[in-house]
């Protein structure tokens, strides 16, 4: 069925939607840990959630323009110690997409809390990669979420500077008028190497699992579409002005080597917000978490027994 788009309609109804998404029954197939899947209503959309685990409840939210896939190392690892909830962002992966104005970093936050309600979790650590962070934050300010603890994956906590600010942003506010380059991003990514090439572009190197996920994502032009929305519908001035009120330990993890955030940003975090610590991993980059899962998990776990959320490990007797 053929959808008819109003392009010049600002943040009416939204085309994404009419957009092809991922089919789970297609690109779902063999989904990393589909058994741990679930689609869940709640606050008007119908969401992808993984879940696995026993323990206290830890939320992982993924970055822009990637799904449940991102945590497919790292999930299991922290599976070990808690109750992981991974969710698809709005738009993203397998959960429906909102109306154009429920891609705001506000009303994402506000649609996360009623899943978390819906779930009947109150997580007590949250995790979040890139933009995810951000949301997370967002949560924490906004009292949706009271976690003892926060922990930001190559952060995207700050608005962006310079140059990039004054053409990047209103570029990405206009191509999320239209359905055109959405459909052409979705034709580019069969293209030999492309999808290779924009994971090498943050600074980072995935194993060829990881590069097939992406690249079934980046061919579904409706996940594209919600992707822009999402970045043109955010305003990180806010949340930065709210940044030394964030309650939770902070811990910042990020990679030598991202080419998407610069690691010194995290620097820049941590002299806002009182008590923050920050873990530079060498040689990594936007997407650390799926290069080195181990070495983070490992961070997340010490910051999870500081925070009093697990048994501190005891030494073995000599």
């Amino acid at each position: 069925m053929q959808h008819a788009l109003n392009d010049n309609h600002p943040l009416g109804e939204s085309f994404a939607a009419s957009l092809a998404k991922p089919d789970w029954a297609v690109q779902g197939r063999d989904w990393p840990h589909r058994a741990a899947s679930a689609f869940v209503h709640a606050g008007g959309l119908r969401w992808h959630v993984q879940q696995m685990g026993r323990g206290p409840v830890l939320l992982l939210l993924h970055g822009t323009g990637a799904a449940t896939h991102s945590w497919r190392m790292l999930a299991p690892l922290l599976a070990e110690h808690f109750t992981v909830v991974a969710p698809d962002l709005p738009g993203h992966g397998f959960t429906d997409t909102p109306h154009a104005c429920r891609m705001s970093m506000a009303a994402m936050a506000q649609d996360l809390a009623a899943l978390l309600r819906g779930l009947g979790h109150r997580p007590v650590m949250v995790a979040g990669h890139s933009a995810g962070a951000a949301v997370a934050a967002r949560m924490c300010l906004d009292g949706s979420i009271d976690p003892a603890a926060l922990v930001g994956l190559n952060a995207a906590l700050l608005p962006i500077g310079g140059t990039a600010s004054r053409y990047m942003l209103p570029l990405a506010r206009m191509l999320a008028t239209t359905a055109l380059v959405p459909r052409l991003v979705a034709r580019f990514a069969r293209n030999p190497g492309m999808v290779e090439r924009m994971i090498a572009d943050t600074g980072s190197s995935v194993d060829p699992a990881g590069v097939e996920y992406y690249r079934r994502l980046v061919g579904s032009p409706g996940h594209v579409a919600a992707a822009i929305r999402m970045m043109a519908s955010w305003r990180l001035e806010e949340l930065a002005a709210e940044l030394p009120q964030l309650a939770p330990r902070l811990l910042l993890i990020a990679g030598s080597n991202d080419k998407t955030i610069a690691a010194k940003d995290a620097t820049r975090v941590q002299a806002i917000v009182p008590g923050a610590r920050v873990d530079v991993m060498q040689g990594l980059g936007h997407l650390a978490h799926e290069e080195r899962p181990h070495d983070v998990a490992g961070l997340m776990t010490e910051l999870a027994r500081e925070s009093g959320l697990l048994p501190r490990m005891v030494a073995a007797a000599e």
